[in-house]
C-alpha cells in the first residue's frame, strides 16, 4: 500500500491528536472544557487536584497538538477548544 505526502501528513495529525488525548488527565482536561468553555489553569488544578506545573505540561501537549488554544486577558491564560472537531472524538470516545 502506498501512501502519498499528503496523505501521510493527514495520518502524522491523527497520530498526534490519538497521542495527546491518550492520557487520562488530558482527556479529563478537554472534556472539562467541552462542558464548561473555558477556564484557566488554577481553575482546572483545583479541579483535578493536581500541582499546577503538572496540569501545564499537559496542557502544552494539547497546545502543540492543536487541540486547545489559551487567550491571554492580563497575566491570566484561559484556555478553550481550537479545533472544534476534537468534541466529535471525545463524544465517539463517551460511547465506549
Amino acid at each position: 500500500m502506498e501512501v502519498n505526502k499528503d496523505e501521510l501528513e493527514l495520518l502524522k495529525k491523527q497520530a498526534e491528536w490519538l497521542k495527546a488525548l491518550s492520557h487520562p488527565i488530558r482527556l479529563c482536561i478537554v472534556r472539562g472544557l467541552i462542558g464548561k468553555g473555558s477556564c484557566n489553569v488554577n481553575y482546572i488544578k483545583d479541579c483535578l487536584e493536581l500541582p499546577q506545573s503538572t496540569v501545564s505540561q499537559h496542557l502544552q501537549v494539547l497546545r502543540h497538538s492543536g487541540i486547545v488554544e489559551g487567550d491571554k486577558a492580563g497575566t491570566i491564560v484561559n484556555y478553550k477548544i481550537a479545533d472544534k472537531r476534537v468534541i466529535k472524538l471525545i463524544e465517539l470516545l463517551e460511547e465506549l
